[in-house]
């Protein structure tokens, strides 16, 4: 990271320790990622989820490229144009699509079972994107984690699939995909100008997907409809990958990857509190083991290279 990026950083959290820095920063792009299920469960409220996601799209490019505009930004070099169709393909269209296509037949905490295995399988494209291999240690606890996480999910939802299994866990595949290559972006580009150039992008096809959604799709607006949009957009969309790629570039995909285990906890406890789903009585449990393999996999020594993907 420059010393120009760290200057734009908030006050806060422009520490001069890397490691703390990207790991804060990771850590607040899990605390947005986490509620983007019950956001998108608001959205549908309102919307058809073809129209939400193309919205969340438009909205989120819109506050993109007015940053873009302020801070005259030019366009990224032609060698990156690539990258950035990776990460929009998977993070801007593919997740958010597959997902909310999903959430209309799986509950919010059925539907975590991706995010569940969403770090592991972000450490393994990267191993692989990079050529690294993170010692054994850090794998381990890495299964272990996903594995906690995932029987726990399950257990709550009954341990049946959902017709919308086949969705999730193709969202899984894209959005790691699109973790890689960002977080990889994010080393030669500030993490808000990755994700801003991502999502226009796909601009033309978001507007375009807006007009054919609404001419097809019932809209029946309501608070929490309108209040999911908005969050889905601007919080999981922008801002929280804004800080998830500059955290990534500081601490490496596979280190902050696993900060991710924590994300299906806390989207539990966001189900709870706004949408008044059951929480299981494991909860305290579960979160303490995955604590503990989020501990294991910070404390692991890493591949020097790794750190740079």
């Amino acid at each position: 990271m420059t010393a120009q990026n760290s200057a734009t950083l908030p006050n806060a959290i422009a520490v001069k320790n890397p490691l703390l820095r990207g790991t804060t920063l990771a850590s607040l792009g899990v605390v947005a990622f986490s509620l983007t299920f019950p956001a998108t469960a608001w959205g549908l409220e309102s919307f058809g989820p073809w129209s939400l996601v193309a919205l969340r799209s438009v909205l989120a490019a819109a506050i993109a490229g007015a940053f873009l505009l302020a801070r005259r930004v030019a366009p990224p070099a032609r060698e990156h144009w690539a990258g950035l169709a990776v990460v929009a393909g998977g993070v801007v269209v593919g997740f958010p699509l597959l997902t909310t296509l999903a959430l209309q037949t799986s509950t919010t905490s059925h539907a975590a079972v991706v995010v569940g295995l969403l770090p592991l399988t972000t450490a393994a494209l990267s191993a692989l994107r990079t050529g690294t291999r993170p010692p054994r240690a850090f794998w381990a606890a890495a299964v272990a984690g996903a594995a906690v996480v995932l029987g726990f999910t399950l257990a709550q939802s009954g341990g049946s699939l959902s017709a919308g299994d086949a969705y999730l866990f193709a969202a899984l595949l894209v959005c790691a995909a699109g973790y890689t290559e960002g977080g990889r972006l994010a080393r030669v580009l500030p993490g808000w100008q990755v994700i801003g150039w991502a999502l226009v992008l796909c601009l033309p096809l978001s507007v375009a997907g807006s007009v054919l959604g609404l001419a097809y799709e019932p809209v029946h607006l309501t608070g929490h409809g309108l209040a999911g949009l908005v969050w889905a957009a601007a919080g999981s969309t922008f801002l929280g990958l804004y800080v998830w790629y500059r955290g990534m570039a500081e601490i490496g995909a596979p280190r902050a990857s696993q900060l991710q285990l924590a994300q299906p906890l806390l989207t539990l406890v966001w189900s709870v509190a706004l949408l008044g789903e059951h929480l299981a009585p494991a909860a305290p449990a579960a979160a303490c083991a995955v604590l503990v393999c989020i501990v294991v996999t910070q404390r692991v020594k890493q591949p020097r290279n790794d750190l740079n993907c």
